[in-house]
């Protein structure tokens, strides 16, 4: 089982891929919107924003957010850890629900550009 300090640096790993992207990838993580990524079997959140093609994490908080970003991510500690190393096709997880990302028609519709 992924730890909590694994899963941060996981996150900052994708936020400095989302960083170094460009063309369609670095125009559809350009967005400025809150973020929260629960971690289940941890039954942490890790909560802050994509801003400027990157995600900033803010705090790591105990159970699920306590307010609703506008993009919202469910996982498990390892399928956060697989994806990020390229492990885990997003695509599929997400396909076959074990991975849970929810957020607005319009933001959806840039983050397929991710997928």
């Amino acid at each position: 089982m992924a730890t909590i300090e694994e899963c941060h640096s996981a996150l900052e790993k994708l936020s400095q891929n989302l960083a170094g992207a460009d063309g369609d990838v670095r125009s559809a993580a350009a967005l400025d919107r809150s973020l929260s990524c629960r971690i289940t079997d941890l039954d942490v959140t890790f909560v802050g924003r994509l801003t400027d093609g990157r995600i900033v994490v803010e705090d790591t908080l105990q159970g699920p957010p306590r307010e609703k970003a506008d993009i919202r991510l469910t996982m498990t500690g390892d399928d956060l850890v697989s994806m990020v190393n390229g492990e885990l096709n997003f695509a599929r997880a997400w396909g076959s629900g074990r991975v849970k990302l929810e957020a607005g028609l319009l933001d959806l519709l840039r983050l397929r550009k991710l997928l």
